[in-house]
C-alpha cells in the first residue's frame, strides 16, 4: 500500500478495535474512502459500546468476541493494533499488515518530531504541543497519547512547516520496523527502565525496539536522549544523526544539549548556554522538569525563541493521569497518577511530592522487580493497595523492609472513602498504581477516569 493505492477497492480487516482511538480512526478513514471494512476484536459488544456508537453512521461489518481465520485471509489489507503481539497466528494469514501510524506516515507531507520512552513521553509532547499551541503553530499531536494521528490526516497531505509531534510505544516502533517510513528531524527518548517484560524475552529486545524511532534518520537529524541513563550513551553510538544529550545536572566539557543547574534548565549547543526553562512551573517534581527540559531543548531546535520557550513552559500545567492535580477538598490535595504502570514511576511520583503523602498503590503484574525502588515507599505517611497479582509481589517486599500498608482492597472506591476520612488538611493523596490496570479495568485511563470521577464525588 501507498499514497496512490486506490483504497476504494480494498477489503480491509481492523484487527482490535480498542479503547485508545487508534482502532476507531483507521475504520473511519478506510470506511470514508469507500473501502470494504470488516472490524475484529475479541472484546464483546457491551465492552467496546461507546467505540461503536460513533460507527453508526457507516456500513461496517464487526465480529466480535472472537478473530476467524477468513476474515484475515480473505482482507487484502489488516491494519493492526499496537496491543495485538506480531506473532499472533491471524497475522500470519495477511497478504499485507499495517498500523494507523504507518498508514499516516505514508500519507503525511509535515515534518516529524517522535518522541519515545519508558515515562515522561506523554508529558513532553504535551509540552511541546503547548507551546506550539501558545505561539499559533499549527502543530499536530498523535499516537501513544490515545489520539491517532489519522484523525488529523487531511491536514497533513499538503507540505507544511508547521510539524506533527508524535508519541511512540515500544510496540508502535516495532511495528515499523524494516518499513523505512519514521523519519523524524527531531527523535527523541526519554529514558529506559524496565517494561513490558510480561510481552519482551528480554531488556535487549525492549531497547532494540526503542532503537527504531532513530533507525531511518539522516545526518541532518537530531536524537535526544538522557545523558545520566546508560542506554542514552549506547543510543548516542548507534545512530548516525547529531546526538544532543538532556541532564539533571551540568555536563562535562564538549557535551552538547541541556541541562538544569539551581532549579533552571539552560542549553549548550554550538557552544553557546541559554537559558531555556524557568525555575517557576506548575507540575511537581524534579522528573516532570527533566521532561519540560527535554521539550524546552525540542523547540529550541525547532527554531523557537528561549524566552517564548520560558515564559510559556511556565504555564503548562500537565495532562491528565500524570500526577494530575483532580481536586483539593477540605485542604487535602488529590493527584492521579493512573499512568504510572511501572514501580520506577511510582518512585518519582513520591519523590517529587511535598508535604504529608498517602500512596493508593497496586494492580496487575508486568513481570517487573519493585526491589530497586522499596525505599521510595518509605516517603509515604501511608500506603494503601488496590488488590492486584503485582500487589502480591509488592507486598513481600514492604513486609521486609518493614514498610506499614493497609489492605489489599477489592475495590478503588472503598479505599478512596476511607483515605477521604482518615486525611487531614495540608495531605496528599497519590494515586500511583505502580502496576497494569487488567481485570478491574479496561487500561490505566479507564482507571485514572475512574479515580477522578470517585474523588469529585467526594463531598465538599
Amino acid at each position: 500500500m501507498n499514497s496512490n493505492t486506490n483504497i476504494s477497492s480494498l477489503k480491509v480487516t481492523i484487527m482490535g478495535l480498542g479503547l485508545h482511538g487508534g482502532g476507531l480512526a483507521s475504520t473511519i478513514f478506510f470506511a470514508e474512502k469507500g473501502a470494504n471494512v470488516l472490524v475484529t476484536d475479541l472484546r464483546d459488544k457491551k465492552v467496546l459500546q461507546p467505540i461503536l456508537n460513533k460507527l453508526k453512521k457507516y456500513n461496517i461489518k464487526y465480529i466480535l468476541g472472537e478473530h476467524r481465520n477468513e476474515d484475515f485471509i480473505n482482507a487484502d489489507l489488516v491494519i493492526k493494533n499496537p496491543a495485538v503481539p506480531a506473532v499472533s497466528p491471524y497475522l500470519k494469514l495477511a497478504k499485507h499488515i499495517e498500523t494507523d501510524i504507518s498508514v499516516f506516515l505514508k500519507f503525511n507531507k509535515r515534518p516529524v518530531i517522535a518522541v519515545t520512552g519508558s515515562k515522561g513521553k506523554s508529558t513532553t509532547v504535551s509540552a511541546i504541543y503547548h507551546v506550539f499551541s501558545k505561539l499559533n503553530i499549527d502543530a499536530k499531536l498523535g499516537g501513544n497519547i490515545t489520539t491517532s494521528p489519522l484523525n488529523f490526516i487531511d491536514d497533513c497531505l499538503i507540505p507544511d512547516s508547521d510539524p506533527v509531534i508524535l508519541e511512540l510505544s515500544s510496540w508502535q516502533l516495532a511495528d515499523l520496523k524494516g518499513m523505512n517510513l519514521l523519519k523524524p528531524g527531531i527523535s527523541v527518548i526519554t529514558n529506559i527502565m524496565p517494561d513490558h517484560q510480561n510481552r519482551y524475552s528480554s531488556m535487549d529486545e525492549y531497547v532494540a525496539d526503542k532503537k527504531l524511532i532513530y533507525a531511518d534518520q539522516s545526518k541532518d537529524d537530531i536524537l535526544i536522549c538522557n545523558f545520566d541513563d546508560k542506554y542514552g550513551h549506547v543510543f548516542s553510538k548507534g545512530n548516525c544523526s547529531k546526538t544532543l544529550f538532556i541532564s539533571d545536572k551540568p555536563f562535562p566539557e564538549n557535551t552538547e544539549g541541556a541541562f538544569l543547574d539551581n532549579g533552571r534548565g539552560y542549553s549548550f549547543v554550538s557552544g553557546v548556554k541559554k537559558e531555556i526553562l524557568s525555575q517557576e512551573l506548575l507540575i511537581p517534581g524534579r522528573h516532570n522538569k527533566l521532561n519540560l527540559l527535554y521539550a524546552a531543548l525540542v523547540l529550541q531546535m525547532s527554531g523557537i525563541d528561549p524566552a517564548d520557550i520560558r515564559s510559556n513552559l511556565k504555564s503548562f500545567n500537565g495532562i491528565p493521569h500524570r500526577m494530575e492535580l483532580v481536586a483539593i477538598k477540605h485542604g487535602v490535595k488529590w493527584y492521579n497518577d493512573s499512568a504510572s504502570t511501572i514501580p520506577q514511576a511510582t518512585s518519582a511520583a513520591l519523590k517529587g511530592a511535598e508535604g504529608s503523602v498517602t500512596l493508593i498503590a497496586g494492580g496487575t503484574d508486568k513481570k517487573l522487580d519493585f526491589q530497586g525502588t522499596i525505599e521510595a515507599f518509605k516517603l509515604a505517611k501511608n500506603i494503601y493497595l488496590l488488590e492486584g497479582s503485582a500487589t502480591n509481589r509488592l507486598m513481600e517486599h514492604l513486609k521486609k523492609t518493614n514498610i506499614p500498608f493497609k489492605g489489599p482492597f477489592d475495590k478503588l472506591e472503598n479505599i478512596v472513602r476511607i483515605v477521604s476520612k482518615e486525611s487531614n488538611k495540608g495531605d496528599s493523596i497519590i494515586f500511583s498504581p505502580g502496576a497494569t490496570s487488567f481485570g478491574m479495568f479496561n487500561n490505566e485511563f479507564d482507571r485514572g477516569d475512574k479515580f477522578r470521577q470517585m474523588v469529585l464525588d467526594l463531598p465538599m
